[in-house]
């Protein structure tokens, strides 16, 4: 996040790409540099701990992702199939319109894990 901070600062336009078991060690950077300084940053996050999941620890993380960003105040998108996408561009507008983080959690079924 300090280097989407930085590239922001720079006059680019970043984005980040991570699990949603990342948002619970970033929730300080989140607050205090992202959203203090109103920064847009969207946030792609797959968001592993649904059905099926193979890995236990992804599973308890899942039940606390949707709530810290909604404790947070982020505004949370959540793509289930690949015709959610169509709305990415709208996203991206809102983000950099309003200088604020969005996020936008890609479960399972969009991107086609786990398996049956």
């Amino acid at each position: 996040m300090g280097l989407c901070a930085g590239a922001y600062m720079g006059g680019k336009r970043p984005a980040i790409i991570m699990q949603n078991t990342a948002i619970g060690v970033t929730v300080n950077t989140l607050v205090t540099l992202t959203q203090y300084y109103r920064m847009p940053l969207p946030m792609l996050i797959s968001y592993r701990g649904e059905l099926r999941e193979p890995v236990a620890c992804q599973a308890e993380m899942a039940v606390h992702t949707k709530a810290l960003l909604n404790q947070l105040n982020i505004p949370t998108y959540h793509f289930h199939k690949e015709d959610d996408v169509e709305e990415f561009d709208a996203i991206l507008k809102y983000t950099y319109m309003c200088n604020k983080p969005v996020a936008i959690l890609t479960d399972a079924s969009f991107w086609g894990g786990y398996g049956e």
